[in-house]
């Protein structure tokens, strides 16, 4: 009697200190459940409880014994996970949405706030809220980083004169007199022809532009302007992008949170078992190639030599983007994409190794059929790739972008020729045009999204514009692009361009997730 009186003092205290009230009925079923626990492990095991009630949208703060069933059921079904959780494809239309919540300093999933279910046919206010969001995540994760931070109370001098502090434009526009050395975070737009402006949530203000630090900008970018202001025009003596910041100092902040999307209930990052399937599967590798031509006749071979070469070692995943036909217009395009997609089918089957150890993943291109080339975009349709799908069952065709979680690993994949668009629409181009790439990676990781461009340029269906979030920065993330491949290491994030297969003497990427090394392959002159 006195265990059971115990346990019920250490639950009551714990939801007490949670600013939580049981109700009898729900007390007494946890008492029940927590009486076969160890008690050295059941202050953890009441946490893991606690953790599991605060996920669940509560409309008070009196629990009910339903809210402690699901809690618990949580709980022992996160041991049973591991297994279903080591390879998941994840549509850019199944991506959780989180919402940043300033007054609570965290994220919310959108089913606790009083936003609406996405829609693709979005309102005008799904429009002024993209863009309010992505400045909402820029601006929390630009004052968590160490030169916005201010100066603890009673740090020597020299500390806070190293400091900065972020200025809205609000504060520019009410001040009569010159203001020197203001730092402002802020989106780039152009109201009037030739004329740019930055602008926040609290308002607009000219711009008088000289001095870029490394990156593309463009329209529709969020940068850290530095300068001083006068006669309601801000005069930028340098351009800077927001910091970046690696996906461990995220997760510190805000714990185990799933983002990412897929199964599990809590980030795969905090699983030690899938952590360790994942460095001791060593043969595991996924062979990326973009710009597959299945009408091609040069493409098919390469293909078939490319399958025979893995014959005695299938790879864990082919990662197929579009465009998947050279030729991507014309009244018989879906015919011949069905009937190349059937002599792909052929192919792969002539491997019995590869038809039934691998996985296909097929990722639309911008000129594949579809709906235009607004992102997200949906999998080719289900006409299309239905007889394909029963010949080989472990395909999927999915969104463009997409992600993959393997283990512990997070994968974007994106299908967009992206560094020809950003070139083409910067405000200036950098100086060194051999580093590009470099410009480029910078650019996306910094601006947290993967298509940081006008909306006339880029359009992107506006309520769905959270699945092209790249923050918490994942592990991996594959821009399967047009242009000259290349693999970059940045804020512990591999950005890799496989490059367009067809175009580029028959490149493609290898990647091995044990190591989390990129091979560059290719299949000319064999």
């Amino acid at each position: 009697m006195d265990v059971v009186r115990k346990i019920k003092t250490k639950v009551s205290t714990g939801f007490k200190m949670r600013g939580l009230i049981l109700r009898p009925e729900a007390s007494k079923y946890l008492v029940e459940v927590l009486e076969s626990v160890n008690p050295s492990e059941l202050e953890d095991v009441i946490e893991k409880v606690l953790d599991a009630v605060e996920k669940q949208p509560l409309s008070s703060n009196m629990i009910e014994l339903s809210v402690v069933e699901i809690a618990v059921q949580d709980c022992t079904q996160s041991c049973d996970e591991t297994i279903d959780n080591v390879f998941n494809i994840i549509g850019a239309f199944d991506v959780p949405r989180y919402i940043y919540s300033v007054e609570r300093k965290k994220f919310i999933p959108i089913s606790m706030t009083s936003h609406p279910a996405p829609s693709l046919c979005g309102l005008a206010r799904d429009k002024a809220e993209l863009f309010r969001e992505r400045y909402t995540i820029l601006q929390q994760r630009t004052h968590r980083h160490e030169l916005f931070t201010p100066p603890a109370i009673g740090a020597a001098v020299e500390e806070g004169q190293n400091k900065f502090q972020l200025k809205t434009i609000e504060a520019l526009l009410g001040s009569t007199a010159k203001l020197g050395e203001v730092i402002v975070l802020g989106m780039i737009t152009q109201l009037k022809e030739g004329k740019f402006y930055l602008e926040d949530p609290s308002g607009t203000v000219q711009l008088d532009m000289s001095k870029f630090h490394n990156g593309l900008y463009t329209e529709s970018c969020f940068v850290l302007a530095e300068g001083w202001y006068e006669d309601s025009v801000f005069h930028v003596n340098g351009f800077g992008f927001p910091p970046t910041e690696p996906s461990s100092a995220t997760r510190a902040y805000y714990g185990s949170v799933n983002f990412f999307g897929g199964p599990s209930t809590t980030s795969v990052k905090a699983s030690a078992k899938l952590k360790q399937l994942e460095e001791e599967n060593e043969d595991a590798m996924f062979v990326i190639v973009s710009d597959v031509w299945l009408d091609s006749v040069d493409v098919m071979e390469k293909l078939n030599l490319m399958f025979s070469g893995y014959a005695a070692m299938p790879p864990t995943c082919f990662i197929f983007c579009g465009n998947f036909s050279s030729v991507p217009y014309g009244k018989t395009q879906i015919k011949s994409l069905k009937d190349s997609l059937k002599a792909l089918a052929d192919a792969i089957c002539a491997y019995p190794n590869i038809h039934s150890s691998s996985r296909f993943v097929f990722v639309p291109g911008p000129e594949d059929p579809g709906p235009g080339t607004i992102l997200p975009r949906p999998p080719l349709a289900d006409y299309i790739t239905e007889e394909f799908r029963q010949r080989v069952p472990f395909s999927v065709f999915t969104t463009n972008p997409c992600r993959i979680q393997y283990c512990s690993q997070e994968i974007i994949i994106i299908r967009e020729d992206l560094v020809n668009k950003m070139c083409r629409n910067c405000v200036r181009l950098p100086n060194n045009n051999l580093d590009i790439p470099n410009h480029f990676v910078k650019t996306i990781l910094s601006q947290g999204h993967l298509s940081p461009l006008p909306l006339y340029v880029s359009p992107v269906f506006w309520a769905y514009d959270y699945s092209l979030r790249v923050y918490p920065v994942p592990d991996v993330i594959i821009f399967a692009d047009k242009y000259d491949p290349f693999s970059i290491t940045n804020t512990d994030c591999l950005c890799v361009n496989p490059g367009s297969f067809p175009r580029s003497g028959f490149t493609f990427k290898v990647y091995y997730p044990s190591n989390r090394t990129v091979e560059d392959s290719k299949l000319q002159g064999l």
